[in-house]
């Protein structure tokens, strides 16, 4: 079982994305029984929220399952469970430590580093653009997969 961990500022928007796209991408392989797919924010803004409706619509066109959802954030023992801990960006990996202190068992990464790029993914909470946002994410998603 491999458990992975997508976390953003709130968790209502990438982290779902990357969530959801990612059980996607493990039931069009056939084996979702292999993963343990969540996701998490590093602030308490969101917490109980559901995903944010353009995130919603997004993935919806994307023709991306999805199901009603409770903003959460993540604790060191989500650090201590999960084997994979994907941020969006550099200010989530930031606001982590605060919360893990350090990283010594190496389970901390950027989405966009499983593409070689060390880069943001693009965040629609400024932005607008859930188009962007997908694309950044299904990317990752889908080197995570050649990776792990």
């Amino acid at each position: 079982m491999r458990r992975l961990l997508f976390i953003c500022h709130g968790n209502i928007c990438r982290s779902p994305m990357a969530e959801y796209v990612m059980k996607h991408l493990v039931a069009e392989q056939g084996t979702s029984a292999e993963w343990e797919i969540a996701s998490a924010a590093v602030s308490s803004e969101e917490i109980g929220n559901d995903m944010y409706p353009p995130a919603k619509r997004k993935l919806n066109e994307k023709n991306i399952p999805f199901a009603p959802r409770a903003a959460r954030k993540i604790t060191f023992d989500d650090y201590l469970y999960y084997d994979y801990i994907i941020c969006m960006d550099r200010s989530n990996i930031r606001l982590l430590q605060r919360i893990i202190v350090d990283d010594s068992l190496g389970k901390v990464s950027l989405l966009m580093h499983w593409t070689g790029e060390e880069r943001d993914v693009a965040d629609p909470w400024y932005t607008g653009d859930f188009e962007a946002t997908y694309r950044d994410v299904l990317a990752g998603c889908k080197a995570i997969l050649k990776f792990i």
